[in-house]
């Protein structure tokens, strides 16, 4: 009986496991700010990132380097999808670690120097939001401080 318990329990442990490892898009708020105004569908941001392949680490691209953040609608496609989900409810200052599965990224096809069927790792700092007045920095609740957050 108790053999049979245990075999349960690890059965569901390893079945919560993969089924985190299949979500498109992981959140890692590596750097909380408080803020009035969060992003929204539809908000024309400014957002600094690097991103490098999982499966090795290798940069493929930083608008750090060229001192320029991008700019882009949330929401409208104009980006991957894990970037228009995994940028939603983001005060300017933020930082976030998003790790995107390939269904929400590139998918099947490659991109310049990103295999097809690739993890992607984008550390992305929220820069602003177009139209929003820039806050006084809020000291954010300890108690969630460097919190991991999963969605999707």
């Amino acid at each position: 009986m108790r053999s049979s318990s245990l075999f349960a329990a690890a059965s569901l442990l390893f079945a919560s496991f993969a089924f985190a490892l299949d979500k498109p898009l992981n959140i890692e708020v590596t750097e909380e700010v408080a803020c009035k105004r969060k992003t929204q569908r539809g908000d024309k941001i400014d957002v600094h990132y690097r991103g490098t392949l999982e499966s090795d680490g290798t940069e493929f691209d930083a608008s750090y380097k060229r001192g320029t953040p991008l700019s882009f609608t949330v929401g409208k496609g104009q980006v991957i999808k894990g970037w228009d989900e995994g940028l939603l409810d983001m005060c300017p200052g933020e930082k976030r670690k998003l790790t995107i599965q390939p269904e929400w990224a590139y998918g099947s096809r490659s991109m310049g120097p990103i295999p097809a069927n690739s993890v992607l790792i984008f550390e992305t700092e929220l820069v602003s939001i177009a139209g929003v007045p820039k806050e006084e920095p809020a000291a954010a609740d300890s108690a969630d401080e460097g919190e991991a957050r999963e969605e999707l």
